[in-house]
């Protein structure tokens, strides 16, 4: 066992209050529900906060000796970073818009230039401007108008994903009188420069419940609602075709999808459906000149390509272009004038195929074992210039244009790491486990040459695995202050993602999760078998859902981890999913189940990480969450590491550190979020020994 020191200090103590669940027959005891009194302004509101604030004290206090390797790897983070820097343009409506962002700045600059590059710039929207005296502050949604003369962009200055859209003159400088509340910060224009469409919120479930139609000028609260969700398991929104011809509503759930359209031009027109919702088929649309594209599941699990007349849009008149193939996962299509890009995913490895819709196709050729290809920016319909993102984990990010018709391949831009990187110093590899029933799972892993594979390498293993979501291979400068201080870091790309297909997400959701946390498990005994390191030295980290996936392996295998870093962990299953006033539960009975359907209930009671708690030794743990987090609330976390406190047997430490500013994505900054990252460097440093 590598030696590390933390100090004596005694640790919190949250204070045991029962409260009690019944449900099919099943009586559970809940200590520390009353914590979540603060989101629901309830009696021991006052007693969570002292809590939660006595867990930031006894952290800073267990981690006081690593400050100075806190602040020296923040330096290191963000010296590798290029302060002054500008994304490389992309063309639309005559105008090349770009963000910027300038050295000692936390946020960016949002500008265009008409017609030319060397054409005087125009900045749009100053962020660093704008969030002066905000802790936080997140702008988003950047909407111009028809004519390039207004902006419409949301802004949430909280951290809860509740945008206020405002609307900016582009020829005055000036705000106009509007303001949109509580919106997913999506303005949608319509074609007359006069009307915006957008996604209102519930204000307490934080749902996405209707779709609204906002005239300049006018009051935000007499909007006219042009469509309300009734289902509350599905998530909506508006969107404006490339072409600009269409403006397109969606109503998705996990297994079954709706769109509703008019013409852009006409925004008084009453919104047509596509084609029905029916149960377990998805569908989205691509409008060509003549005809619409649907990239659907109906009889195919992996997707296929369909097309329809503009006319007749029912799935009875859909005919197929790109057939289902069991091999190939069919992920969106780009639609151009005289092209389209499909994107796909063979053998857990993304490919970008290219049809001109007047010649032969071909697929771009990238020539690594494992890395991330994904469509870019591309908002001119009119364009012969595909615009895509390259990256592997040993490759930084590297912006590609690439000649649909001439094939030509020009970099624009590839991430800098500053201070020097040499990517010939460092290896990457690409293996597979064997799960539990035989499935082979891939795991990307990077790691500086010279390693000798006697066990003895310290190790982060990372995965997320739900939602379909895949954690692709890919490159983070971050990383690099892991990799040289000897680390290896690898991602299992275990089921419950989508990297092997449709079916792999199926594996891995439902009544089937389990599979995501012994794949989890799978991947790290197949790289301690294969010598890069062993249980002494294996640290896991993921987030989210992926914290999730934390907490129940931290319950199945805790002698398999010297380390855990749960980041805003979703690992109250059964409480959550139970009641729908938290924000986000309907949305999510389709991934995890409803708890009130007793088989569901007793499945995700089985791997619960907080219902599943034991009297026993559990691996050192860094628990981080946020106060405002809308997707995983501050909660779930906090109670966790109440009750595991209370219970676990071991002297391992165990910390938990709330933001009391900031919600699920951390802070807003360009820089703060490294503090973060440093805070998680070094507690698996000093786990390691490793001071400097």
């Amino acid at each position: 066992m590598t030696n590390y020191k933390w100090p004596d200090v005694k640790a919190p103590v949250a204070e045991l209050i029962p409260t009690q669940r019944t449900i099919h027959g099943d009586t559970v005891t809940d200590n520390y529900y009353w914590m979540i009194d603060y989101f629901k302004e309830g009696p021991e509101s006052e007693k969570t906060i002292a809590y939660i604030k006595a867990e930031n004290t006894y952290l800073d206090e267990m981690m006081a000796g690593t400050k100075t390797l806190q602040d020296d790897l923040f330096k290191e983070l963000k010296g590798r970073i290029r302060e002054k820097d500008e994304s490389v343009p992309v063309f639309k409506n005559g105008y090349f818009y770009y963000s910027r962002t300038e050295e000692g700045k936390e946020y960016s600059k949002y500008c265009r230039k008409k017609g030319s590059i060397d054409a005087p710039e125009e900045i749009l929207l100053d962020i660093d401007e704008l969030a002066e005296g905000h802790s936080y502050y997140s702008a988003r949604g950047f909407s111009v108008s028809p004519d390039n003369k207004m902006l419409a962009y949301g802004v949430d200055n909280i951290s809860r994903r509740q945008y206020t859209i405002f609307i900016k003159n582009l020829e005055t400088g000036e705000l106009t009188s509007d303001a949109i509340p509580n919106t997913e910060g999506d303005p949608v224009w319509a074609a007359d420069n006069q009307t915006l469409f957008y996604t209102a919120k519930h204000p307490v479930t934080l749902l996405s419940e209707k779709i609204q139609k906002h005239s300049l000028g006018n009051d935000a609260s007499k909007d006219l609602v042009v469509y309300e969700e009734t289902d509350k398991s599905n998530y909506i929104g508006v969107d404006k075709s490339k072409s600009g011809k269409y403006i397109f509503i969606y109503s998705q759930a996990t297994l079954s999808s709706e769109a509703r359209m008019i013409s852009a031009d006409q925004p008084d027109a009453e919104f047509k459906v596509f084609q029905p919702r029916t149960k377990d088929v998805l569908y989205t649309i691509v409008p060509l000149e003549d005809k619409f594209l649907v990239v659907t599941n109906w009889e195919a699990q992996n997707f296929r390509l369909m097309e329809c007349p503009l006319d007749q849009t029912g799935k009875e008149h859909w005919k197929e272009v790109i057939p289902h193939r069991r091999d190939v996962l069919l992920e969106e299509v780009e639609e151009f004038k005289d092209f389209i890009v499909i994107s796909e995913r063979k053998n857990g490895l993304a490919q970008l195929r290219i049809r001109d819709m007047n010649g032969p196709e071909h697929y771009i050729d990238f020539g690594e074992p494992a890395y991330t290809a994904a469509i870019g920016s591309n908002p001119e319909y009119n364009s012969k210039t595909l615009r895509y993102i390259y990256t592997s984990m040993t490759t930084p990010v590297s912006v590609y244009d690439y000649g649909m018709d001439t094939k030509a391949k020009q970099l624009m831009k590839q991430q800098e790491v500053v201070g020097g990187y040499n990517r010939d110093e460092y290896t990457t590899e690409r293996l597979y486990a064997t799960a539990k029933d035989g499935t082979q799972v891939p795991i990307s892993l990077v790691y500086k040459k010279g390693l000798k594979k006697d066990g003895n390498a310290p190790l982060l293993l990372y995965a997320y695995g739900s939602y379909g979501h895949s954690m692709d291979a890919s490159f983070s400068s971050n990383n690099l202050s892991l990799l040289n201080r000897g680390f290896v870091f690898a991602i299992a790309h275990i089921r419950g993602g989508q990297e092997m297909g449709r079916q792999w997400y199926e594996d891995g959701k439902l009544m089937q999760k389990m599979n995501t946390f012994t794949d989890f498990i799978a991947c790290a005994e197949f790289l301690i078998a294969e010598k890069f390191t062993s249980a002494e030295h294996l640290y896991a980290q993921g987030g989210s859902a992926g914290g999730l996936l934390m907490g129940a392996i931290a319950n199945l295998q805790p002698d398999l981890w010297h380390g855990i870093i749960a980041q805003v962990p979703f690992v109250d299953v059964v409480n959550t999913m139970l009641d729908e006033s938290i924000p986000l539960t309907t949305n999510e009975f389709d991934e995890w189940g409803n708890p009130k359907n007793e088989a569901a209930y007793h499945y995700m009671k089985s791997y619960s990480p907080y219902e599943n708690i034991e009297e026993k030794a559990y691996p050192n743990m860094l628990v981080t969450t946020g106060l405002h987090d809308s997707q995983v609330q501050y909660f779930e976390p906090a109670k966790w590491v109440a009750k595991l406190r209370a219970t676990k047997t071991d002297k391992n430490v165990l910390l938990l550190k709330t933001d009391m500013d900031f919600g699920h994505g951390g802070a807003s900054g360009r820089f703060d979020y490294l503090k973060d990252i440093a805070l998680n460097y070094a507690f698996l440093l000093n786990l390691e020994g490793i001071s400097e």
